[in-house]
C-alpha cells in the first residue's frame, strides 16, 4: 500500500465493522456487495457499486448489489437526508481498501515479494507492473474476511482514481423496464391479496360492521376485525378490492371534526402548545435605526403523492414472519413490526424490495403491518397488500405545514443589520423506531386504539428536522432563531423530503431579496456581500454566468427572473439556483439554472439526474401542492384534488457541477428544494412586483398577494 494509514471508520462501518458481512467473492469471478442503504429511484446502489468496483479495483460490471435485508445487510439506519454516500458509500469505500489491502498481503506472503510494489488491476494482483497470475479468486483461501474493520488500510487517493468521477450506467434500470423490479409485481407461490377497510377519517372509531355478506362473495377467504382495523383477504386482487367497497357500506363509524380550519392554518398553529428552543442567540447590542421590514411566509400540508400506492408481502411460516417492503428504514421496520406484534426480533424478517419512490416517510411502512396482521391469520401462505390510491392521499403522514415571520434591517452601507426569525409548525420524523409509542398506522386502531406519538426532530447538529436551514449561512452580525415545535398533531406528519429546509429557505431566501430590495442592491451582490464561505460564493458567481444575469433587469409584468442559494442543512452542499418565470394564465417557470458543489462526485450523470428530479419536485410542490381538508376529513384523495407538475409544465434544466475531488463527497437530491421555491418567488417578485409568501403559487394565493399589496 501506498497510502499512510489512518485512524478513521465511517460512523455505520465502526458499528457493523466486520468486512464479510458487506462483500464476498464469488465463483464465477464477480464480487457480491451488500450496502446498508435501499435503493429508492436515486440511484444509490449504482454508485455505492462504482465505489466498491474503485477501491477493490474490479470492474464495475462484475459488482452486483444484494438489496437491504435485515439477516445480512449491514444497519445504516434510514436511507434519508441526502446522507447515503457520506454513510453507506463511505463505509464500503474503507471496506474495499482494507479487503484490498488484505488481499495484497496474502499476495506478498504467498510469493515473498514486497507489498509495497503490489497493486490490484481488473482483479488481478500486479506487481511493479506486471501481472502476477493471481487474483481475488485464487488467494481466497489464503484471506480471511471474517475480520472486523480496524483502519489497516487508507482508501485510494484522488489521483488513482479510475471509476470515480465517470458516468457509468445504472445497475438498476435493466429490471425496471423489464418489469422485474418492483415489489408491486411480486408473487409468492399459492399468495392471497388483502385490502384495509380504512376509518373514513383520522379520529374515527368503528361502531358496527356487517360481515356476512362479504364473507359470502366470491374468492373470500376471511374478514380480520380487531377494534377499528378491517382487513379483507381473498384468493385474487380485484376479489380483494370488491370485498373492501362492500365492507365499507357494512360498517358504520363515529367521527369527530377536530381538524383545524384549513383557511386559517397559520394562526391555527401559533396558538397551539409549542416546545421552544432558540437556535441562534447573537447580538451586537446596537441601536438600529435602520430600516426594518417584517415578512411571514408558510406552507400548507404537502404529501408524498406517490405514483404507486404502497404495497408489502408478508409471510408466516415456521413461527417467522418474512416481510418484503419498500421502506426506507428496513431495521427500524423490523424492529417496529417485531414490538407491536408481540414477536421475538430473531422471528421477524424484513427485505427491501423497490416500490414507489417518495422521498420520505409514506404509507410504505404502514402497508407492511397491515400485511403482517394479515398474514399471521394463514399459517404457511404468503399474503400481498397494496394501498387504493385513497389510501395513499388519505393516510401517509404528510409534510408538516409550517409558518415562518421573519424581521430585519438593513443599514445605508447594504449590510444587514438584525435578523429575527421564528418558525411555528410540528416536528418531521415520524419514522419507525423513533418514538416509544408504535409508529405505524395499523397499531393506533388495533384494539382499544391509541394516540399517535408525535413525530421528533434529529439534533441540530445532524441536520435537525423542523429547524433545519433555519439559521441563515449568511454572516449576520445580530441573528435570533427560535423554533416553536407544536405539540398538537390534528393530520398526521412525517418526514419528507428536505423537511423544514424547504420553507426555511424559502422564508430567508425570499426575505434576502426584499432586504436587497430596500439596500437597492442587486440580490446576487447583496448576498455576496453576507458570505465569508468561498464554495457559496463560487456557486453563486457560477450560476450568474451560467444564466447570464443582468444586473438591474426588471420584469415587465410577464417575465422575470430571481435567484437564491443555500448551503443544505449549513454542512451539505452548496447550491445557487436563478429562475426564470412567465406570468400567463398561471406562473409558468420557464427554466432553471443551478449550480452545484457537491464535493468529490462519484457519477456525474446520477447527481444530475438527483438535481433535476430536486427542481421538478419542488417547482411542482411550489406551484400547485396543497393538501386539503375539511373540519373532520382529508378531502384530496385523488389526482384531480392534489394536482402535481405535468410533464408540459416541467421547466428546463441547466445545471453547472463543481467538482472538487479533494472534498468529501456530498448528497445533491435534498439540496436545491428551498433555493428552487426562493428563485421562483423572487423571480416572480421580478416580473411582477408582487411578492408571494404563502405557498402554494396558485391563482387563489396570486390574487390574494396582489389584493394585500394593493392596500
Amino acid at each position: 500500500m501506498t497510502n499512510q494509514t489512518q485512524s478513521f471508520l465511517p460512523q455505520y462501518l465502526a458499528s457493523n465493522p466486520k468486512l464479510s458481512q458487506r462483500v464476498s467473492f464469488n465463483k464465477d469471478h464477480t464480487v457480491t456487495i451488500r450496502p446498508g442503504k435501499v435503493e429508492i429511484g436515486q440511484g444509490i446502489i449504482s454508485a455505492i457499486a462504482q465505489i466498491a468496483a474503485e477501491e477493490l479495483g474490479v470492474q464495475y460490471s462484475c459488482i452486483q448489489v444484494t438489496p437491504v435485508d435485515t439477516t445480512i445487510s449491514p444497519n445504516e439506519a434510514s436511507t434519508s437526508g441526502s446522507r447515503s454516500i457520506q454513510e453507506g458509500g463511505e463505509s464500503m469505500r474503507y471496506t474495499c481498501a482494507e479487503i484490498r489491502h488484505l488481499f495484497l498481503e496474502a499476495a506478498a506472503a504467498r510469493l515473498n515479494l514486497p507489498i509495497g510494489l503490489m497493486k490490484v488491476r481488473d482483479g488481478v494482483i500486479y506487481s511493479d507492473n506486471n501481472p502476477l497470475e493471481l487474483s481475488y479468486w485464487e488467494l481466497l483461501g489464503d484471506v480471511n474476511l471474517d475480520v472486523d474493520a480496524n483502519s489497516r488500510a487508507a482508501p485510494k487517493k484522488q489521483s488513482e482514481y479510475q471509476l470515480i468521477g465517470s458516468s457509468l450506467p445504472r445497475k438498476d434500470i435493466l429490471r425496471k423496464i423489464t418489469g422485474a423490479a418492483f415489489l408491486h409485481d411480486m408473487i409468492l407461490p399459492g399468495m392471497l391479496h388483502g385490502r384495509i377497510v380504512r376509518p373514513p377519517s383520522f379520529h374515527a372509531k368503528l361502531i358496527s360492521c356487517e360481515e356476512s355478506a362479504v364473507l359470502a362473495m366470491p374468492g373470500i377467504k376471511k374478514v380480520i376485525r380487531d377494534g377499528s382495523f378491517i382487513g379483507v383477504v381473498a384468493e385474487r386482487e380485484e376479489q380483494a378490492i370488491k370485498a373492501m367497497l362492500a365492507m365499507q357500506h357494512q360498517c358504520k363509524w363515529s367521527e369527530e371534526s377536530v381538524l383545524p380550519d384549513m383557511a386559517d392554518i397559520e394562526d391555527f398553529l401559533y396558538t397551539q402548545k409549542s416546545e421552544d428552543e432558540i437556535l441562534k442567540d447573537v447580538s451586537t447590542g446596537l441601536n438600529s435605526s435602520d430600516s426594518l421590514i417584517t415578512s411571514t411566509f408558510t406552507r400548507p400540508y404537502l404529501a408524498h403523492a406517490s405514483i404507486g400506492p404502497s404495497c408489502a408481502l408478508a409471510w408466516w411460516h415456521d413461527d417467522y414472519l418474512e416481510v418484503w417492503s419498500h421502506s426506507q428504514s428496513i431495521y427500524a421496520l423490523r424492529d417496529e413490526l417485531a414490538k407491536i406484534l408481540n414477536l421475538d426480533l430473531d422471528r421477524v424478517i424484513v427485505r427491501h424490495a423497490e416500490g414507489a419512490g417518495c422521498y420520505g416517510h409514506n404509507g410504505a411502512d404502514d402497508v407492511a403491518l397491515d400485511a403482517a396482521l394479515l398474514a399471521l391469520q394463514f399459517d404457511g401462505v404468503p399474503v400481498r397488500v397494496q394501498w387504493m390510491r385513497e389510501d395513499e392521499f388519505a393516510w401517509e403522514p404528510f409534510g408538516p405545514a409550517m409558518a415562518v415571520k421573519l424581521s430585519g434591517s438593513v443599514n445605508a452601507s447594504g449590510q444587514i443589520t438584525s435578523w429575527q426569525e421564528e418558525i411555528w409548525g410540528n416536528r418531521h420524523i415520524g419514522r419507525p423506531g423513533r418514538q416509544s409509542k408504535p409508529g405505524l398506522l395499523a397499531a393506533w386502531h388495533m384494539g382499544e386504539g391509541m394516540q399517535a406519538p408525535l413525530p421528533v426532530d434529529m439534533p441540530i447538529a445532524m441536520g435537525g428536522g423542523s429547524q433545519r436551514n433555519a439559521v441563515p449561512y449568511y454572516e449576520l452580525p445580530d441573528c435570533k432563531v427560535i423554533n416553536h415545535a407544536i405539540q398538537t398533531m390534528p393530520i398526521r406528519t412525517s418526514a419528507l423530503r428536505a423537511l423544514g429546509a424547504y420553507i426555511n429557505i424559502f422564508a430567508i431566501e425570499s426575505f434576502m431579496d426584499e432586504l436587497a430590495e430596500i439596500a437597492q442592491l442587486d440580490p446576487i451582490e447583496f448576498r455576496l456581500r453576507h458570505l465569508k464561505d468561498e464554495r457559496a460564493i463560487a456557486v453563486l458567481k457560477a450560476v450568474s454566468t451560467q444564466a447570464n444575469w443582468q444586473v438591474g433587469f426588471k420584469g415587465d409584468g410577464t417575465h422575470g427572473y430571481g435567484v437564491a442559494f443555500a448551503r443544505y442543512k449549513n454542512v451539505g452542499n452548496y447550491a445557487a439556483v436563478i429562475a426564470e418565470v412567465c406570468i400567463e394564465e398561471k406562473i409558468k417557470v420557464k427554466k432553471v439554472f443551478a449550480a452545484i458543489d457537491c464535493g468529490l462526485v462519484i457519477n456525474p450523470n446520477g447527481v444530475l439526474n438527483q438535481i433535476e428530479g430536486g427542481i421538478i419536485q419542488s417547482a411542482s410542490w411550489t406551484l400547485k401542492e396543497q393538501v386539503r381538508f375539511d373540519r373532520t376529513r382529508i378531502t384530496s384523495l385523488n389526482w384531480e384534488e392534489y394536482p402535481i407538475l405535468t410533464f408540459s409544465e416541467v421547466p428546463q434544466v441547466e445545471i453547472s457541477l463543481m467538482n472538487r475531488p479533494d472534498e468529501p463527497p456530498l448528497g445533491v437530491g435534498e439540496g436545491v428544494t428551498g433555493p428552487v421555491a426562493a428563485a421562483i418567488a423572487n423571480a416572480v417578485s421580478n416580473a411582477m412586483g408582487i411578492r408571494l409568501r404563502h405557498l402554494p403559487m396558485t391563482q387563489e394565493n396570486v390574487i390574494s398577494a396582489m389584493d394585500e399589496q394593493s392596500v
